[in-house]
């Protein structure tokens, strides 16, 4: 075996201080990662400039302690998702809230509901329901997109179908139309 012509460096031999002293500059970097934050984004429609010269920015109804219409038994309902906007083109944006049951196991079916609250109100109250929990639907690809909101919904075909199998699958769209929500179905989900 030949000799290295460079004698042994201490520092290529880990020892528990180096361990040390990268955990600790490790846990340095995440402690001031948290404290530098960038600020928060913002988004706006275009052509809401001016209307937001003119008048001060309503907040969204929060569907935290609302009274929904679902019946949970001994659980509390669970509000899965959420996105607010203005639907109705009043001006004043409305929340749109996904819930179910908290039961902890299983899938609960979901329920989609819209929530406003007027100028002054204590608490926002719900104002329609978009999709009911009797109807044993689940809901994926929620969103709240140019006054519309869209979802896919997994459902079952009988009541034989077991809640762990949904086996339908329906696109659904909803708009604010002469005061009313109407239901369709999405232009990206009509495609062959």
């Amino acid at each position: 075996m030949q000799q290295s012509a460079v004698p042994e460096l201490a520092h290529t031999h880990t020892r528990p201080i180096h361990w040390l002293a990268t955990a600790t500059a490790l846990a340095g970097v995440v402690a001031l990662s948290s404290v530098l934050q960038p600020g928060s984004a913002t988004a706006a429609q275009p052509g809401t400039e001016a209307k937001a010269a003119h008048a001060p920015a309503a907040a969204a109804p929060d569907p935290k302690g609302v009274d929904f219409p679902v019946e949970c038994g001994p659980v509390k309902a669970l509000v899965r998702e959420k996105a607010s906007g203005d639907l109705d083109g009043d001006g004043r944006p409305e929340t749109v809230a996904v819930v179910r049951c908290d039961a902890g196991s299983g899938t609960p079916p979901d329920g989609v509901y819209v929530l406003t609250q007027a100028a002054g109100a204590a608490h926002p109250r719900v104002v329609a329901t978009l999709v009911d929990p009797r109807d044993r639907t689940s809901v994926t690809d929620f969103a709240l997109r140019d006054g519309a909101v869209t979802a896919t919904l997994l459902g079952y075909s009988s009541q034989d179908v077991p809640s762990c199998c949904p086996d339908v699958t329906d696109h659904a769209k909803w708009q604010w139309r002469d005061g009313a929500f109407v239901r369709s179905t999405p232009s990206e989900a009509r495609s062959v």
